[in-house]
């Protein structure tokens, strides 16, 4: 009896056990899969002159310096190959959150104030293929009325709405391998007034760009805007502005990303490179510069964990 008793309890124990066991496996496979997303499709949020799907993380302040020097072909004794002359854009960007990203600038070029907002709406996964953010823009030029362009057209202004141009962008980009990253940018650009009276106020591109990892730290980067510009009707705009192509390097250095290049636009906000860009490469209208983005971390819990 005791041997038959001891046999009983030994079997129920074993059940138990094999019940436990089943009862976690089923709990196990039941655990939805966590999803991981795909990090640093590109080093910063710009990729030459262009936005690319990258936001500012959560409590980050991005400090922008954006420089560019006159065209190579204007001779070494009278301009020094350029680097006699040069604009400038100063900007900040901010991270609401992770995924959403304000910003603003100042350009020397038509002393224009730009402003935008960047939301990533969708994250390249396991599950997902792409990234899409979204991107939304304007821009206030401030010279006096009257002045002349440098396409020699002279505009006048009646009213600060006039004054207003705003863009819109989808963003769409994959990240292929650990070196290569593409990405297009459909856009539409509005000017509450055109450059002239026959000239379209809306103006469409598509953009192309893209990402070659080096090394670790070091990357070749590419991009080109294909606009509408050439469809103007005669009497306007069309054949004084030029599609925008820009080639270049990413260096990061730690808490910097700096970025040379090559270009034949001298703007560095969608109203000028996109709309603007009188340059050609066949010419030799190519523009040298640089940006350096610096960012600095506002998250106080962070440096509270830190300390």
């Amino acid at each position: 009896m005791k041997k038959l008793l001891i046999t009983l309890i030994l079997l129920q124990s074993m059940t138990v056990m094999a019940q436990q066991d089943s009862l976690m496996n089923m709990l196990a496979g039941n655990t939805p899969e966590k999803t991981e997303y795909t990090r640093a499709t590109f080093k910063s949020t710009r990729l030459i002159n262009g936005q690319t799907i990258e936001t500012v993380s959560k409590n980050h302040l991005n400090f922008w310096i954006s420089h560019r020097f006159g065209a190579v072909n204007s001779g070494f004794i009278d301009n020094f190959f350029g680097l006699d002359e040069a604009r400038i854009r100063l900007g900040l960007e901010y991270g609401i959150t992770d995924r959403f990203t304000v910003g603003i600038g100042r350009s020397s070029q038509e002393k224009t104030y730009d402003y935008y907002g960047k939301y990533k709406l969708i994250r390249q996964s396991k599950f997902t293929p792409v990234t899409v953010t979204v991107y939304a823009s304007g821009a206030i030029n401030t010279m006096p009325t009257g002045y002349v362009m440098p396409s020699g057209t002279t505009v006048k202004f009646y009213d600060n709405s006039e004054r207003q141009t705003y863009c819109g962008q989808i963003l769409i980009a994959r990240k292929f391998s650990d070196k290569l990253s593409l990405q297009i940018m459909p856009t539409i650009l509005h000017f509450n007034k055109a450059e002239t009276p026959e000239t379209r106020n809306n103006q469409i591109a598509l953009g192309f760009g893209g990402r070659y990892k080096l090394t670790k730290r070091f990357s070749l980067n590419a991009e080109y805007y294909l606009s509408n510009l050439q469809s103007e009707p005669e009497g306007t705009t069309k054949g004084l502005y030029h599609n925008s192509l820009a080639i270049g390097f990413d260096i990061e250095t730690g808490g910097h990303v700096f970025q040379l290049h090559f270009t034949n636009s001298r703007g560095m906000i969608e109203r000028h490179f996109i709309a603007q860009t009188l340059g050609e490469w066949g010419s030799g209208d190519i523009f040298y510069g640089f940006n350096i983005a610096r960012t600095f971390s506002l998250d106080k819990r962070a440096k509270k964990m830190n300390k």
